[in-house]
């Protein structure tokens, strides 16, 4: 048990290593982790690594979906809801069937229902692999926010052919019109439980006497509730996730305060960041596992197979994409659309960014060894788990390590944002000064006048708006007093350090002042365009 722990302490000591090694290389981690764990796999540096299939779902897919839903723009999801959902659910099917008729054609004793299993775990495209491509690249919001809301839905259609193709294998019968009514009625109840339990999460957040510790707990506790109920009723514990993350986000204000606002965000990045670092460091690892688990398969007949499907799926998603900005030209001439004429450039870009990752990941582990209590072995399940495996390396290293190189040759246009992200900050900063001054003037009249505070909090905002806004003061005056005001934070930490030796002075008081000084610094910093 020891010595279990402390390989896994070591792996999380791994993984960070190799994180901050892809930030100085300017490469996206998972693309790092990924080949890392194929090298520490052959050198035998870590043991292989087993993971219970029963299992692989339940821990990853509900916190990993809920981070992502809770930072996914409402608005924008709304306003790319048809490209969001024609990518997400035409597009994830179209490519499971195309898997599963080239899989059936190539594969020897491979049946369609084993193809369509196969194509609902590659189908789905990984967002944590394109949005840590993109960081390091410009691209259009319209781009990005397509992309985080394909993968919140992508991963429910993929997940439910997966869910149905399973069944056919393991039963022998698939009856369409029956797959039919059984796909929406798990789309309609997924969707209806997650609300459900995330109206009662919103109850519980609002009208009990919760503090910032107890919010965050909840939080953590949430995307399981929403998965595993949904699952009971037979709807999609996937959309449940997705639908009440995207409830409880959009209104986290009326019922978050914002200590467990900023508390909250900076747990769920961190679980976030290492769940995702686990996972894409496991593809890796799981390698020699997978090799061995082929049995009497030939590895180089296996990577012909893996080859094969990673070509279609790269090909099949840039024609597919290129075929929907199509589709709009076309369509947008009965009804109102985001944009009418998508051009060839945003959609070539979102079929190149079509890497693969954690889903195909924990949805082939999740295949059980068996199809029954009678020890009847899953058919092709080690060929399953090769082929996967290589969709998402070769995705990862090939499409991961030239997106960059793509979305600069092309040069795609942000009509949307044609000011460029400091300068928007500058102007909402702008409207914000000058709507509180409007504010205290307007509604406070009497208190200005009579309230020494309050007037110096006026006098304040303007001086504030005059400094930053370049009205006031040269370049390196507000260097001076930018230098000045963070060498008084941290003198101000001195104190508290101080203060803190002695016997009667309470920690968390301390601590709290720290926590002032924290957010106030970050104040500065924004208000300055600093990091």
């Amino acid at each position: 048990m020891l010595t279990t722990f402390i390989q896994h302490i070591l792996l999380i000591i791994i993984i960070l290593f190799l994180i901050m090694l892809a930030g100085q290389l300017r490469i996206a981690y998972p693309i790092v982790l990924c080949l890392a764990g194929l090298v520490l796999s052959t050198m035998h540096v870590l043991p292989a690594i087993e993971i219970n299939p029963e299992m692989i779902l339940l821990i990853f897919m509900p916190p990993l979906l809920y981070e992502a839903a809770w930072y996914t723009s409402w608005k924008d999801f709304w306003r790319w809801r048809r490209i969001i959902l024609s990518f997400a659910f035409l597009i994830v099917i179209m490519t499971a069937g195309v898997v599963a008729l080239v899989s059936t054609a190539i594969i020897p004793g491979f049946t369609l229902a084993l193809g369509f299993l196969l194509g609902g775990i590659v189908s789905p495209p990984d967002a944590v692999s394109a949005t840590t491509v993109l960081k390091y690249v410009k691209i259009p919001k319209a781009m990005s926010a397509i992309l985080e809301g394909e993968s919140l839905m992508n991963d429910a259609s993929s997940l439910i052919v997966f869910r149905f193709a399973m069944l056919a294998v393991t039963t022998g019968q698939f009856i369409l019109y029956k797959a039919a009514v059984s796909f929406v009625v798990v789309i309609v109840v997924g969707v209806l439980v997650g609300i459900l339990v995330a109206l009662i999460y919103y109850g519980i957040h609002r009208w009990m006497p919760t503090t910032t510790h107890v919010d965050i707990v909840l939080t953590l506790t949430a995307p399981y509730v929403m998965y595993i109920t949904a699952e009971e009723f037979n709807g999609s514990g996937v959309l449940a996730v997705v639908a009440g993350g995207l409830f409880l986000s959009a209104r986290s204000h009326e019922f978050l305060s914002n200590r467990s606002r900023i508390a909250g965000s900076d747990v769920w990045a961190t679980l976030g960041f290492i769940l995702n670092g686990v996972v894409f460091m496991l593809i890796g690892l799981e390698l020699p596992v997978i090799i061995k688990e082929l049995g009497t398969s030939s590895i180089w007949v296996a990577i012909k197979y893996g080859l094969i499907i990673t070509g279609v799926l790269m090909v099949g998603r840039i024609l597919t994409t290129l075929g929907t900005s199509v589709f709009t030209v076309f369509i947008s001439r009965y009804i109102t659309t985001a944009s009418k004429r998508p051009g060839w450039k945003g959609p070539l870009i979102l079929g190149w960014a079509g890497m693969r990752g954690v889903v195909s990941l924990a949805a082939a582990l999740s295949i059980p060894v068996y199809m029954d209590n009678q020890g009847h072995l899953f058919p092709q399940r080690n060929l399953i788990l090769f082929i996967t495996f290589t969709v998402i390396l070769l995705t990862l290293v090939i499409q991961g390590l030239t997106l960059p190189l793509v979305i600069r040759l092309i040069r795609p246009t942000d009509d949307d944002h044609a000011l460029p992200e400091k300068e928007q900050e500058k102007k909402i900063r702008k409207k914000l000064l000058h709507a509180s001054m409007r504010f205290l003037d307007e509604e406070h009249q009497d208190a200005l006048a009579s309230n020494s505070a309050v007037k110096k909090m006026r006098e304040e905002l303007e001086e504030l708006h005059l400094l930053t806004s370049g009205k006031e003061g040269t370049l390196a005056e507000k260097e001076e007093y930018l230098t000045i005001s963070l060498r008084l934070i941290e003198y101000q930490r001195e104190v508290l350090a101080d203060l803190n030796k002695d016997y009667a002075t309470d920690h968390e008081i301390i601590r709290k002042f720290h926590e002032l000084l924290d957010v106030e610094e970050e104040k500065l910093r924004l208000q300055f365009d600093i990091g």
